[in-house]
């Protein structure tokens, strides 16, 4: 069961369930339209949302036309076992980095971009209390 929900527009639903699926994890849940799909790994549910007109959902434009669009900093992190062996299978799949791999205190760290542009960071813990499970 979920406990923690993200959603995230990606300007393709489709490519979007393969990356996460095929290259993090992930399971689809339901996927009953076009422009919507729920996903999930462990505790966390990722609602991926296509860009719509008004009435379309999690991706439907704001009150003023405004539409939604994918990309930005902020992200979620995915624990993964060996950090490098990860980065490397993703980019022979073609996927895009924002970052090399980042030594840090608690684990190093990558940031891949999803086929939309949204970030995930891959996390490798170096310390017990770092772990995310």
């Amino acid at each position: 069961m979920a406990t923690v929900q993200i959603r995230y527009i990606v300007n393709d639903v489709d490519s979007s369930i393969r990356f996460y699926c095929d290259q993090l994890g992930f399971t689809e849940v339901m996927h009953p339209a076009p422009v919507f799909a729920m996903l999930q790994r462990g505790d966390l549910r990722l609602v991926l949302s296509a860009p719509g007109g008004q009435n379309m959902g999690g991706g439907s434009a704001m009150a003023d036309g405004t539409q939604q669009t994918p990309g930005g900093w902020n992200r979620f992190a995915v624990e993964v076992a060996d950090i490098a062996q990860t980065v490397s299978k993703l980019r022979a799949a073609g996927a895009r980095f924002r970052s090399d791999v980042i030594q840090g205190t608690g684990g190093n760290q990558a940031l891949v971009e999803d086929p939309s542009g949204n970030l995930v960071e891959l996390f490798q813990p170096l310390r017990p209390e770092a772990k995310l499970g």
